[in-house]
């Protein structure tokens, strides 16, 4: 029988820049904001049957919003279990002014567009390295698989999935994120273990939850000419001492919650209250919203407990009244640190870089690792690193926006180093 060793540089020696460079371009030159990820996930699963993998849509969403998976699959010579290998779709953002502008900055620059630029190897546009270079690097990974002649023993399954990020919809007609494609994927193919290729280059086991809240400070509507003469009570600054006193209280949190890999933080996000058009007179209600990031050992309603406490306390501070809810909650998950698809993860990193693994700690970023391990599916993450400030000074879109192409490569790579370990159990450990 084939070794691992033999089997996985069959594969590697298919890995191409160039297709790397071809698929990820292509990926962003597709938008797929959350709640439209139909076109691309069509595009893909054609390009999975073209290399045999046997592509297939999954519409997930009825009537006007296109929201839909691409997945494919290599069968194993065996039965009754396979490794996902899993990227989400969809972008934050949408790409186009009128949707995106002025919250993401003042202007759409280029990079936040679905226009794939190349230059000096790296590849520039929106959603190139969260999430498409990741589903480049999978997609990549399976074709290399299958173009070099391996038998696999377990099924080999590749999920393209829509709705990971969190975010509710945008549009009447459109559909939340929050992982609803990730589930619905793993209802359908019922994978045994699962990579998720998510930022961060190194493997993660760990992954904080959150739970949003949505919180109404109370006030007087009146008018500025009779500020003085009748009652009077502004929600907004209210709102403007409990906001920064959550602010205080949210690194408080992170410290007290940090635990193993995570730092969970929090953060006030957005804020609304009056009639921009009325500037003279006030209102009755200003609400702002909170995403509070939550440990694996911290319930959502642990924490809905807390933050009520600290949001009371800050309101009895200034006599105001408020009243909040929780809107939504997805607990933090881990996957033991000695089960074999995270063992096997970090051996295949080990493998390829030469060195002694090392975790990423203080991590606060949560993706539909969540939803794997959430429906009882062990999931390690493993993703691409942020392009080298030595090569790009980015910020936080930027940083979304652009890829390494030497980086994609590397992480096809440990991709398919697990793929095979995993699905070939008795062709040895590399």
């Amino acid at each position: 029988m084939i070794d691992a060793a033999t089997a996985t540089h069959a594969a590697e020696a298919l890995v191409s820049r160039d297709r790397l460079i071809e698929l990820c371009s292509a990926m962003v030159d597709v938008a797929s904001p959350t709640g439209q990820e139909g076109p691309l996930a069509r595009i893909l699963a054609d390009q999975m049957r073209a290399h045999g993998l046997n592509g297939q849509v999954q519409q997930l969403a009825a009537g006007t919003s296109d929201m839909a998976n691409a997945y494919g699959r290599i069968k194993g010579s065996g039965i009754g279990k396979s490794l996902l290998l899993y990227a989400p779709l969809d972008t934050v953002t949408v790409g186009d002014a009128d949707s995106d502008l002025p919250w993401a900055g003042p202007e759409l620059r280029p990079d936040m567009q679905p226009i794939a630029t190349v230059r000096d190897g790296l590849v520039i546009g929106l959603g190139a390295h969260n999430p498409k270079g990741h589903g480049a690097c999978v997609l990549a990974a399976a074709e290399a698989i299958v173009g070099a002649g391996l038998t696999l023993e377990r099924d080999l399954v590749v999920g393209l999935g829509a709705g990971g990020m969190p975010t509710n919809r945008r549009r009447a007609d459109l559909a939340d994120g929050h992982g609803i494609g990730c589930a619905a994927l793993v209802d359908l193919v019922q994978p045994t273990e699962a990579v998720i290729a998510k930022t961060g280059w190194a493997v993660s086991w760990e992954e904080v939850g959150l739970t949003w809240f949505t919180v109404e400070v109370h006030g007087t509507h009146t008018y500025v000419g009779s500020r003085h003469l009748l009652p009077y009570r502004n929600a907004i600054n209210d709102a403007a001492h409990i906001l920064q006193g959550l602010e205080r209280w949210f690194e408080m949190w992170a410290e007290q919650h940090r635990d193993g890999l995570v730092a969970p933080q929090g953060v006030v996000a957005a804020i609304e209250g009056g009639w921009p058009q009325m500037p003279s007179f006030t209102t009755a209600l200003c609400r702002f919203h909170v995403d509070l990031r939550l440990n694996p050992h911290t319930t959502p309603n642990q924490a809905a407990r807390a933050f009520g406490t600290e949001v009371q306390r800050l309101a009895d501070e200034i006599g105001a009244t408020v009243n909040w809810n929780q809107t939504l909650s997805i607990p933090g998950t881990s996957t033991s640190p000695s089960d074999p698809i995270i063992t096997t993860a970090i051996r295949c990193w080990e493998s390829l870089e030469g060195r002694t693994h090392q975790p990423i700690a203080g991590l606060s970023g949560a993706t539909d690792a969540n939803i794997l391990r959430g429906k009882g599916v062990p999931t390690a993450r493993i993703g691409l690193p942020k392009v080298n400030p030595d090569r790009l000074d980015a910020d936080f879109q930027l940083g979304m926006n652009a890829v390494d192409v030497n980086d994609m490569e590397r992480l096809t790579r440990l991709l398919i180093r697990i793929a095979v370990t995993r699905c070939c159990p008795q062709a040895g450990a590399l």
